[in-house]
């Protein structure tokens, strides 16, 4: 039998105008109705096996948080069937079912209780929960008084700490800092390791990558997919994306001509058109002389990505126009972590690539052939440039600082650090003899 079973699943609420139509629809012998339906799941159906790492996404309003409600007993579904076979503990929202006037040791006690455990059990997994939150003596005052992440911390401790067989995460590990994070995603896996049910939401397509076999998308309370992660997510990031812009062809041709190239020319190709389109736009700078167009991340077909592989190759397509004459044009991009930390940089001048001098109103186009290693799941930025001169003498036309944004896959195995170097071993030779009895 499944853990976790929807069948037909869907949840109404009546949306009313002004509260008080609520109570004149209900005392009205009128069968106007004074209230809309507001449809939060629409016939739903999935099933969740046992030991397995279930992840929902989508957008906020998709009906996320209210699957995870009906799965937690919290909400019951107007129509269909919910069938959980499990000791479940929830960790829904920021101290939910807690007691904001106990202290944290008062709603451990009382969250064990509720869960079933006896006081003697609670009392042998005390230390863990406490030593796992780490919140010091505030273990002891009221909830009330705890920050955020202090109350993220006890929660988490608590539901991991009482045996689930099937630990729901909604959201709530956003509000803790990097450390916390990394220490629970490590306890998450400890868990999956030992066969706990696992059923998770997240905007963080790097955390669904890491630990999630399957993948539900729900966009206003109907099922656009599921299956596979690596299936599901890349057609849930592309959606996401399409919705921020669409690359927009120019009228001209791009002039692309290269000028130095070291590497025996390429056969002709049909001319690219140029990128025009900016998903972002933290920060700019530079004197203007020249300006970022576009950037756009394609596979080697040319085709747009949102979910980067290890071990392919990956284009980073970039598109220039000159306002004033550049005499020696150095264009290339930063690829920062999801920490802001600058990871890499890639420029023509550094590539010994020198592109033709641009006059006022050229525009130019590159790809970066990028044959990416084995990084950690993670989302990294592009910041595109454009300069003139090379180093020291350069000066910045145009900077745009995390302009893209693409996610990192999960490859083969565990990437410890931030990348995995590809290696040979090769043994030349051994010491020491065999002996035998």
């Amino acid at each position: 039998m499944n853990a976790v079973e929807f069948e037909h699943v869907s949840k109404t609420y009546a949306i009313y105008e002004k509260p008080s139509d609520r109570l004149v629809e209900l005392v009205s012998l009128s069968r106007r109705p004074l209230h809309r339906e507001f449809h939060a799941l629409s016939d739903v159906t999935f099933s969740v096996g046992r030991g397995e790492v279930f992840c929902i996404v989508g957008e906020n309003g998709s009906g996320k948080s209210t699957a995870l409600q009906i799965m937690a007993g919290i909400l019951q579904p107007a129509s269909g069937s919910v069938r959980v076979a499990g000791r479940v503990a929830a960790l829904l929202e920021l101290g939910a079912g807690f007691n904001l006037e106990f202290s944290g040791r008062d709603n451990v006690l009382l969250n064990a209780s509720i869960m079933g455990l006896s006081r003697r059990e609670t009392d042998l997994r005390f230390p863990d929960i406490e030593n796992f939150a780490e919140i010091g003596t505030f273990i002891d005052q009221p909830v009330k008084t705890y920050s955020s992440g202090m109350a993220v911390r006890l929660a988490f401790a608590v539901a991991i700490n009482l045996d689930p067989e099937i630990l729901i995460v909604d959201e709530a590990l956003a509000v803790g800092d990097s450390y916390f994070r990394h220490r629970c995603m490590r306890k998450v896996q400890e868990l999956r390791a030992r066969g706990v049910t696992i059923v998770f939401v997240s905007h963080s397509a790097a955390d669904i990558q890491a630990i999630g076999d399957r993948v539900l998308w729900l966009e206003h309370g109907r099922t656009m997919a599921l299956g596979d992660a690596g299936e599901v997510l890349p057609q849930y990031l592309k959606a996401m994306a399409q919705k921020e812009g669409r690359y927009v062809p120019q009228a001209q041709p791009a002039t692309t001509s290269l000028a130095g190239a070291q590497t025996p020319a390429p056969a002709a190709r049909v001319a690219v058109e140029p990128v025009i389109i900016l998903p972002h736009i933290d920060h700019r700078s530079g004197d203007g002389r020249a300006v970022i167009l576009g950037i756009a991340i394609l596979n080697e077909y040319e085709e747009p990505i949102h979910l980067m592989m290890p071990h392919t190759r990956i284009i980073v397509r970039i598109s220039v126009q000159a306002r004033d004459g550049i005499p020696q044009p150095v264009i290339g991009f930063v690829l920062r972590n999801h920490l802001g930390l600058d990871f890499s940089e890639t420029t023509t001048a550094g590539e010994r690539q020198d592109v033709q001098p641009l006059l006022a109103g050229e525009t130019c186009t590159l790809d970066f052939h990028i044959d990416l290693p084995e990084l950690y799941p993670g989302a990294f930025s592009f910041s595109p440039s454009i300069a003139d001169g090379t180093a020291p003498e350069s000066v910045v036309c145009d900077r745009v600082d995390n302009a893209i944004t693409v996610q990192m896959g999960r490859g083969e195995g565990p990437v410890y650090g931030f990348v995995q170097f590809p290696c040979r071993i090769e043994i030349t030779g051994a010491t020491g003899e065999t002996k035998h009895a």
